[in-house]
Parts: structure tokens; sequence; C-alpha cells
């Protein structure tokens, strides 16, 4: 099959690779629908990643059909719709029951790689290099997904292709940023960055009851979208001073919450629209465009997304 891989720093090619099977008894193999590109792809192409090898596929953002399932899957059949975690967690290790997926004992089949790096092994993730795991990515027509009954959520039949497939990363990764920011009913929030994971980030501080949500950036179609789908104010960084404009919406104290989205569960009953991100839909054999108008924002991309079957 083809797949959108990493040949090098700045090197992005389309090449032909093995297709994926079922290897332990809980995995699916999940025909790709639609994989986007997101902020973190950035640091693999410039080479900031150690363990990256010529010919891994890139790609963590996922959603498709499943078209083989393992024998001890119970969640999910040949032919559902399902969205992906990017991140890989078994759901039972002691991390996992804390709710700490990302640092899960078995998502990563190489963990001493880290934990010489950075003193501490983490968890696993599609496509980001063997010292997360070696794991195949998204980029490409089929994928292997360990724990699937962990990691994969069958879509509504309500949810379109498009929404659902920001809920594998950029949606809860902002989602998340608010969470963990502690907005309260009330507050004034200021987040910088208007990329997909601030847009999602201002959603959920809107969500949580914040009395006003302020998105920093200096790109109108990125300002433009914010106004449009979140429902959150503006300021364009290179028009204003930030800090004065801060205080001046403030009464002169300044933001209560501030969150850094610079770079990137939804409900059925919270509802979040993500379609907007998806700027420049393209077929998989476009991927070295799509990265390259991706990075460098070329015609107000926000994000690439492949679609493996066109």
């Amino acid at each position: 099959m083809k797949a959108v891989t990493w040949r090098g720093v700045d090197e992005i090619g389309v090449e032909e690779v093995p297709d994926p099977t079922i290897v332990n008894r809980g995995d699916i193999v999940v025909e790709v629908g639609l994989s986007a590109t997101c902020g973190s792809d950035l640091h693999l192409m410039g080479g900031f990643v150690p363990a990256m090898r010529a010919g891994d596929v890139l790609g963590h953002e996922f959603m498709g059909t499943v078209a083989e399932v393992g024998p001890d899957v119970t969640n999910h059949r040949v032919g559902d719709r399902v969205v992906v975690v990017s991140f890989i967690s078994c759901g039972k290790c002691w991390y996992c029951q804390q709710g700490l997926f990302s640092l899960c004992d078995n998502g990563n089949p190489n963990p001493g790689l880290t934990e010489a790096l950075w003193g501490q092994a983490i968890g696993g993730c599609f496509g980001y290099s063997h010292a997360l795991g070696g794991w195949a990515g998204s980029h490409a027509r089929f994928i292997r997904v360990p724990y699937a009954d962990q990691g994969a959520f069958t879509i509504p039949d309500d949810v379109s292709d498009e929404r659902a497939l920001f809920a594998s990363d950029a949606a809860p990764t902002g989602w998340t940023g608010a969470h963990q920011a502690g907005v309260q009913p009330g507050d004034v929030v200021a987040v910088w960055g208007a990329g997909g994971v601030g847009q999602m980030a201002a959603r959920k501080a809107v969500l949580m009851g914040a009395e006003r949500v302020v998105v920093v950036d200096r790109f109108d179609n990125r300002l433009e979208q914010v106004r449009t789908h979140i429902g959150a104010e503006t300021l364009d960084y290179e028009q204003v001073d930030v800090p004065a404009a801060l205080r001046e919406v403030t009464g002169g104290r300044g933001p209560d919450v501030c969150i850094e989205a610079v770079l990137e569960r939804m409900s059925r009953g919270e509802e979040v629209r993500t379609e907007h991100l998806a700027t420049h839909v393209m077929p998989l054999e476009d991927g070295p465009k799509g990265y390259r108008m991706f990075k460098e924002k070329e015609d107000g991309c926000i994000r690439a997304v492949f679609r493996p079957g066109a």
C-alpha cells in the first residue's frame, strides 16, 4: 500500500509499504478514511525528535472503518466507523488506571530509548518515531491499532467523518488545556495560538462558562475562523500591544487564565464543530505538498488532511 513517509530532515515522500496485519489478539486493522497533519509533525520534519528512520510512516490524527478484528476485541466489529486516540495505551497498567494514559507502561515497546534520553519512559504514539514505539502512522490506506478496546471509539451515525477526525488529537488536546488551566464560570481567558488546538481550547473555555475568551494570533484567516466558528474574541499581535489590550478588556487586572497553544471526549451533547479546520483535503499522493502547505501556511492552510481512498 502507499503511505506518506519521513525520508530525512525536511524530506517527505510517498512510497509503498507493507500492509498491516493483526499481531496481537486485541488489535484491529483500520482502513483510514481521513488522516490530518499536526503541528507536532513539524518537529519530526525538522529532525528535532530522535529515532526517526527513513521510511517511517507519518500521521497520528485519523478516523476510518474497521477492516479486521482480533479475537479478543469486544467493542468493535468489521465495518464500524471509528476515531482512534493518537497516543497508545493499554488501559490496564498503573498509569492508565490513574488516567495518565500518555505514560502507559505497555504503549511503547521501546522504553529504553526515552529512559536514556529523558530519564523516564513515556507511552507510545502512532507515527512518532521509534522513541515512542516505532508504530506505523496513519497517512496510509490501512493502519494497525493495538489495544483497540481502549483507544478506538465508535463514531455515532449523525457525526460526519470530518467532525470525528479531530476528536483523535486536536480537540481533546485543546480541551485538556482548558480543563487543566482550571477555567471557571465568569473568567476572562486568553489563548495564544489560533491553530486547531488553540481553537479547541478556546471553544472549551467558552463551554466551561468563561465570560470572555480572547484568542491571540497574527493570521487573518485563523482569526476569522475563531470569530465565526468558536465564538471568541481575537487580537492580532502585529496590530496591537497584547498586554495593554488584555488589561483594557479586563479593567486593568489582566486575564484570569492564560493558555499557550502555539504550534496544538467529545460528547454528543457538548457539540463542537471542527470541520472548518480541514481547510485542504487531498489524496495521499499529495502528501509532500500537503506538509509543505501546512508548514508554510500556504493558501490559508490550517490543516492539510489526506484521504487515502481517493
